[in-house]
């Protein structure tokens, strides 16, 4: 049994090994999840989806599926909601699973549409995440990502005091996270933000402006704390930003 559930699995993570400390029991449960799981994926094809060895956990839901793609062996977790209502839609890549109870929603309006989230190869996502997309949201491959990650690509519009803010409309400029990078629990990226390949985030940082590759950030708001190759040893992310571009 431990074979050949190493065997599926390696289908999705070439790299698994079944730790010797686990027991035919727990193996055997584990089976019974993974086989519910691609059964319960077999319903997209009622919305003539192919898919690609999706695994579903318990009331996962979707909205406006026609304008989402998937690679191989798409997981998520129980009780994810995944809403499309986008110009571009919502691509998932090869190997992806996110965590239950988390929420990737482009738009929340129908007024006034969002552009699109996409997420790379091999990119796990813990649980609890909001993933908004109204302003565009790029997860590059092989990023790790604990518990509630909160991204949001949009702000409101403020500068009329006669006005209320909620009728003010809003601002749209994108986050872009690059390939690679390591996300720990409870970070907040806010809109107009880049992530350069690389990167560390501290748990509980609060992002409000852009890093460049290798940097290790961390607070509230987030500042550099140093870099992955400690070559710079500085809080200036300008610095860092003008030195990456010569």
């Amino acid at each position: 049994m431990k074979t050949i559930v190493e065997k599926i699995i390696r289908l999705r993570n070439p790299g698994f090994c079944m730790d010797n400390c686990l027991d035919s029991r727990a193996i055997l449960q584990l089976a019974w999840v993974q086989l519910w799981s691609f059964l319960r994926g077999l319903k997209v094809l009622l919305f003539l989806k192919p898919p690609k060895g999706m695994l579903l956990g318990k009331r996962v839901g979707f909205f406006n599926i026609s304008k989402m793609k998937w690679g191989k062996f798409l997981r998520l977790g129980n009780d994810v909601y995944v809403s499309a209502l986008a110009k571009e839609g919502i691509e998932f890549g090869d190997n992806v699973s996110i965590g239950a109870f988390s929420r990737i929603i482009v738009s929340t309006s129908f007024n006034n549409i969002g552009k699109r989230i996409k997420i790379g190869n091999n990119v796990g996502i813990g649980e609890f995440a909001y993933l908004g997309g109204s302003g565009g949201l790029e997860i590059g491959d092989e990023c790790i990502v604990g518990q509630y990650l909160s991204c949001h690509p949009e702000n409101h519009n403020y500068e009329d005091l006669e006005t209320s803010i909620r009728h003010q409309g809003v601002n749209r400029k994108g986050i872009k996270i690059g390939k690679n990078c390591w996300i720990g629990s409870k970070v907040t990226i806010l809109d107009g933000v880049e992530i350069g390949d690389g990167c560390i985030l501290a748990a509980g940082s609060v992002i409000t402006k852009s890093f460049p590759r290798n940097s290790i950030i961390g607070g509230v708001p987030a500042k550099l704390l140093k870099t992955r190759t400690h070559e710079y040893q500085t809080d200036h992310t300008g610095n860092l930003l003008c030195r990456e571009s010569v």
